[in-house]
C-alpha cells in the first residue's frame, strides 16, 4: 500500500507533535502555533498568535548566556539571509524567575506558489533540550564555584568604558559585596584604589591588547572600601569563527597569604634591624609611639575642621582656670559664642562654604585671645571661651572686642562674593568666692547666649546676679 501524502492532514500531525513549530508570515507576524510551541514557550495561543518578533516580551539568549538583540532572532535571521538554520543553541529566559529553558532551533522558509518567490512563511521548529542542558551545565559550576569568575567584552578595552563586565558568579558577589546588576555592564577598574599596583595593571591591559593570557596579584576593594588580594588569571574566550570575543578572569582570594607573607617579610626585617642595631630599633619605636600619642590627644582634644580645641579639652581646661582663679582670687569670664542665622549660610551657599565660615571664626577668635585664655569649639556653630579678667568693666571690653572681630570676618566666594557674619554672645561673670560648678557657669553662660539671641542678635550678653548688663 503506498503511502499518500496529500491524503495526511498535516495539522493534525502537527497538533499532536512533541517538537514546538511556529509558524511566522514574512513581517514575522506569528500566524500558527502548535500545542507543543505553546506549553514550550508557556504562552497561550491568543497570547502568541499576532505576535512579533519585536515584541518585548520575548528573551532570547545564546549558549555563553548573552542576549540576543532583535535581528539575531531565527526568524529573523533566516527572512533576511533566505537560508536554514540548523540545530541552533538558543535558550528562553522567564523575565520573572529568570530562568532559561533550551532548545535545538531550526528554521526555513516556506514559499507558496510561484507568485510569492521572494517571500513566504518562515517556519521556526524547536525542541526542549533543557535537561540535556542541565545534564553539564557550565553556568551551574561557574556559580557554585569557590573562586571569583568575571566575563568581560573583548572590545573595547580603553579606559573609561571597557572592557565591560558580562558576567560575574556569585563568588564574586560574596567577595566584593557588589550585586551582579550593579557591575553588569561597568569596568573592573571599579574595584581598584589608590594602593592598586599601576604597573601591574599596565601589564595587564598589554595583555588584553595582545588578546594573551596574563596572571597577576592585584590588590582590589569591595564595595565597602575593604582591601583585599586576588590571583588573578586572565584569558582570552574565542568565538565560533575562531576571534576573540571575550576574557575571562578566575580570581582567587589571597589576602590571608599575601597578608602572612607581609608578617613575614616584615618580622624579618624587624629582626634583621635587631641584628643590625637594637638601640636604633628601641629609639625608632618610642618615636613612633610619642607620634602616636600626639597624633590620638590631638584627635581627642581637638576639633577635627577648625584646629581648635574641642568640648572636651575645654572643659578639662576650664576647671583647671577655674581652680586657679578661686586661689589667686581672680575673676573668670566664662563665655558661648553662637553665629547669627547660621542655618541660613548653610541652606543658601552650603555646607562646604559654612565650614569655611567656621574656620575662618575659629582663626579669628584664635588671635583675639591670650595664649592664656581658653577657646574651643564645642558644636556645630558654638564657640565657648573663658578668660581672666580685672573687673566688670574688662568683661565688657572683651565682649565687644569679640563682637566687632566677628563682624569683621568674611569669607570670599569664588564669584567674587564676600559673605560677612556677626556672632551673640553669652557670659557668666565668676568672682572668686562663688563656688559655683563647670555645668553651672556653662548653663549660665548659655541662658546669657540665648537673652542675647531673644534681643536681637549680634550683641552679648553677661550674667551677673549684681551687675546684669548686656551690648
Amino acid at each position: 500500500m503506498d503511502l499518500d501524502l496529500n491524503a495526511i492532514n498535516l495539522k493534525n500531525v502537527l497538533d499532536h507533535s512533541t517538537v514546538g513549530v511556529v509558524i511566522h508570515a514574512w513581517d514575522t507576524a506569528i500566524v500558527y502555533a502548535n500545542p507543543r510551541a505553546m506549553e514550550l514557550l508557556e504562552m497561550s495561543y491568543d497570547n502568541l498568535i499576532g505576535s512579533l518578533s519585536y515584541d518585548p516580551q520575548w528573551h532570547f539568549v545564546d549558549e555563553r548566556h548573552r542576549r540576543l538583540m532583535v535581528y539575531e532572532y531565527p526568524v529573523n535571521l533566516v527572512r533576511k539571509s533566505g537560508l536554514k538554520m540548523v540545530n541552533e543553541v538558543l535558550g528562553k529566559v522567564d523575565n520573572e524567575t529568570g530562568d532559561v529553558r533550551w532548545f535545538l532551533v531550526n528554521a526555513h522558509v516556506e514559499v507558496q506558489g510561484e507568485s510569492h518567490a521572494d517571500k513566504g512563511f518562515i517556519v521556526v521548529s524547536f525542541n526542549d533540550i533543557t535537561d540535556r542542558q542541565s545534564l553539564f551545565s557550565y553556568e551551574h559550576i561557574l556559580e557554585n564555584a569557590g573562586d571569583v569568575v568575571i566575563v568581560t567584552g573583548a572590545n573595547p578595552i580603553e579606559s573609561p568604558f571597557g572592557p565591560q563586565i558580562v558576567y560575574v558568579n556569585r563568588a564574586f558577589e560574596k567577595l566584593t559585596g557588589y550585586d551582579r546588576t550593579e557591575v553588569i555592564g561597568e569596568t573592573p577598574r571599579i574595584l581598584q584604589g589608590k594602593m592598586t599596583d599601576a604597573e601591574a595593571c599596565a601589564r595587564i591591559h598589554k595583555s588584553l591588547e595582545k588578546q594573551e593570557s596574563v596572571r597577576e596579584t592585584l590588590l582590589n576593594y569591595s564595595k565597602s572600601g575593604q582591601p583585599y588580594w586576588l590571583d588573578m588569571n586572565i584569558m582570552p574566550l574565542y568565538g565560533r569563527n575562531g576571534e576573540v570575543t571575550h576574557f575571562a578572569a578566575i580570581e582567587r582570594d589571597v589576602t590571608e597569604s599575601v597578608f602572612n607573607a607581609q608578617q613575614l617579610e616584615r618580622r624579618n626585617s624587624e629582626l634583621r634591624q635587631i641584628k643590625d642595631s637594637l638601640n636604633k630599633l628601641v629609639e625608632e619605636r618610642t618615636r613612633q609611639l610619642q607620634d602616636a600619642n600626639i597624633k590620638l590627644e590631638k584627635l581627642a582634644y581637638y576639633d577635627a575642621l577648625t584646629g581648635i580645641p574641642n568640648r572636651r579639652s575645654y572643659l578639662d581646661q576650664l576647671q583647671k582656670l577655674i581652680g586657679f582663679c578661686r586661689r589667686h582670687k581672680y575673676i573668670t569670664l566664662v563665655g558661648i559664642l553662637d553665629i547669627d542665622d547660621f542655618k541660613i549660610v548653610n541652606d543658601t551657599y552650603g555646607h562646604a562654604v559654612g565650614d569655611e565660615v567656621l574656620v575662618a571664626l575659629a582663626r579669628t577668635v584664635s588671635h583675639h585671645f591670650r595664649v592664656e585664655d581658653i577657646i574651643a569649639r564645642i558644636g556645630g556653630e558654638e564657640f565657648a571661651f573663658a578668660s581672666v579678667v580685672k573687673d566688670y568693666q574688662s568683661s565688657e571690653i572683651v565682649c565687644r572686642r569679640l563682637l566687632d572681630a566677628a563682624r569683621s570676618t568674611q569669607v570670599e566666594l569664588s564669584d567674587g562674593t564676600n559673605i560677612a557674619i556677626t556672632v551673640s554672645i553669652g557670659t557668666c561673670y565668676l568672682r572668686p568666692e562663688d563656688t559655683c560648678e563647670i555645668d553651672y557657669a556653662m548653663n549660665c553662660a548659655d541662658e546669657a547666649l540665648y537673652k542675647a539671641k531673644r534681643a536681637g542678635k549680634n550683641r552679648f550678653e553677661i550674667a551677673d546676679k549684681s551687675n546684669a548688663k548686656d551690648g
